[in-house]
């Protein structure tokens, strides 16, 4: 029996490396004749560790990388170390992120940015550059997009169709008289525009480029907001399709009095999904918000009674969505509440998220009866108010499934935060595709040997990140955190102190990465590889 448990040993060891085939006793039929019976192997290569979702170390471990505050990252679509930083007044920087374990910071120049937008993006609250986004195919066009918000008191250029008209109910002059009683703007002032700009002409590789003209190509999508909250902008590429979502919120007015979420003909509250590489004709721009077209495969672009630009409804504010860098179907967005729940959710084609007949999992309001009934898709994940900030307040911002084998307790779960800085979670979905999801509040730190000095809370270790605007994702998928005080980066636990059984494999003095065994592919330097297979073949030299 010893003999047969060191060849089986020794079989599938090489078969990491894949020389079995020069070895005759690990082929399948020899090893078989041999041995025989249940002792058989199917001659497929061993897995060590199954690498799906783990359940989350002790504890989230992050490095201070900067201390600028942005809105979005974006990584460069090149795949290469670099990544696109924006702030909410309209400046966009492209910036070097060291590898980890070096010490470095974000190679970034705040004198020198990539483009400035700040004389035509409007600054205030929740109005700004609010989403970026890189064509698919950047580096061969050059064709980059950014949301923003414009006034048109202020701004030339800054127009086009109010949301608030007669085909969503909605009076322009008697909603102008109930927001200038609470201190509001006037309708349609303030405009949510996609912009796009082009990195041509600027570097005789487009790839390369480190400035942008500040000059738009092309406006592509105008709407004119009732009032000055919930604009949503984020802005995203689908991975699988190659078309623009745009997530809009329903523009503000508390309680959605006007029913914009649910309103077939309104575009607030919902996300669309766009065709930005087929222009229509002139004719085609009429019922248009811009210059885009339709996909054929949206959900109502054959249905009159519905806007055919929209994707999925019922959203009251949706901040920060992601698209599975694994599953690139999965399509996951936070969903800011109102005063009671934040909620996360897994968006679907046509899908109804339940807003404003739901908060969350709780009917908000009653007197939708008909609407009670629908088909609504409830939240696969969320949280009460009463849950974190000692119930002040709260406002959810999502993140993304985490992909890096950095930390490799997190592999699979999704990271997600609250805007007030002191609550980061890690959902783990059990089975994988089933939405069924268990959370948990992770306590993070941050390194001791992190780059730039962490501030923390009084009296306290935790990291001050005073409040988390967004995450990123780079190439190499490590996760980021972007607070109003700087960037931090999702770091090994052990660098925090915090426990992960799968962080590190030692094999014979040697450090084999937690990434590597989730691959199914060891990294050895070629002396020690050697050495040690011929410790083997002199052990089963003596056994045999």
């Amino acid at each position: 029996m010893a003999d047969f448990v060191v060849i089986l040993w020794f079989c599938n060891y090489l078969l990491l490396f894949g020389f079995t085939g020069s070895i005759p006793l690990c082929t399948e039929s020899n090893f078989c004749n041999t041995y025989g019976g249940s002792k058989c192997f199917d001659g497929e290569k061993v897995v060590l560790n199954k690498c799906d979702t783990q359940f989350p170390s002790r504890g989230l471990c992050l490095e201070k990388m900067g201390n600028g505050s942005y809105l979005n990252m974006v990584a460069h679509p090149d795949g290469s170390d670099r990544a696109f930083f924006a702030n909410q007044a309209g400046k966009i920087w492209l910036a070097t992120i060291p590898k980890q374990g070096l010490g470095g910071t974000l190679g970034l120049d705040e004198s020198s940015p990539f483009m400035d937008l700040t004389d035509q993006v409007h600054f205030h609250n929740s109005f700004g550059l609010m989403g970026l986004a890189f064509h698919p195919n950047f580096a061969r066009n050059g064709r980059f997009f950014a949301s923003f918000n414009c006034d048109r008191v202020k701004t030339p250029g800054c127009s086009g169709k109010c949301s608030c008209n007669s085909d969503v109910n909605c009076d322009p002059l008697k909603l102008a008289s109930s927001s200038s009683s609470s201190g509001s703007v006037q309708p349609c002032r303030y405009y949510k525009v996609i912009a796009e700009f082009t990195a041509n002409g600027t570097a005789s590789d487009i790839s390369m480029a480190t400035r942008a003209k500040p000059s738009e190509v092309r406006r592509i999508f105008s709407l004119g907001l009732p009032i000055a909250f919930n604009n949503g902008g984020q802005i995203l590429f689908g991975p699988a399709d190659g078309y623009l979502y745009v997530m809009l919120g329903d523009g503000g007015i508390e309680e959605d009095p006007y029913n914009f979420s649910q309103n077939k003909k309104s575009l607030l509250g919902k996300i669309l999904r766009l065709d930005v590489d087929n222009m229509p004709s002139e004719l085609g721009k009429v019922d248009l918000w811009g210059n885009y077209s339709v996909p054929h495969d949206n959900p109502f672009s054959e249905d009159n009674q519905w806007q055919p630009e929209i994707w999925a409804r019922g959203l009251r504010n949706p901040w920060r969505c992601s698209f599975d860098a694994q599953r690139p179907l999965y399509f996951i967005c936070a969903d800011a509440g109102q005063g009671e729940y934040e909620e996360v959710d897994i968006i679907t084609k046509g899908g109804n998220y339940g807003w404003n007949v739901y908060e969350g999992p709780f009917l908000f309001n009653s007197s939708h009866s008909s609407a009670i009934s629908m088909d609504l898709i409830f939240p696969v994940l969320g949280y009460k108010h009463s849950d974190v900030n000692n119930n002040v307040s709260a406002s959810i911002c999502g993140g993304y499934f985490y992909r890096s084998m950095t930390d490799p307790c997190l592999y699979g779960s999704y990271l997600y935060g609250d805007l007030y800085g002191s609550a980061i979670w890690a959902a783990v979905e059990t089975p994988t595709n089933s939405d069924n999801f268990t959370t948990t509040l992770l306590p993070f730190s941050c390194a001791h040997d992190s780059p730039i000095q962490c501030e923390s809370v009084l009296e306290s270790s935790l990291p001050d990140l005073h409040y988390i605007y967004s995450f990123g994702e780079d190439n190499r998928k490590e996760i980021y955190v972007l607070a109003n005080n700087g960037v931090y980066r999702v770091v090994r636990p052990s660098r925090c102190n915090y426990t992960c059984p799968k962080e590190t494999v030692t094999v014979v003095s040697s450090q084999i990465s937690s990434s590597s065994s989730c691959r199914n592919h060891f990294t050895y330097p070629n002396g020690e590889l050697m050495l040690f297979l011929s410790s083997v073949l002199h052990v089963l030299g003596t056994i045999l």
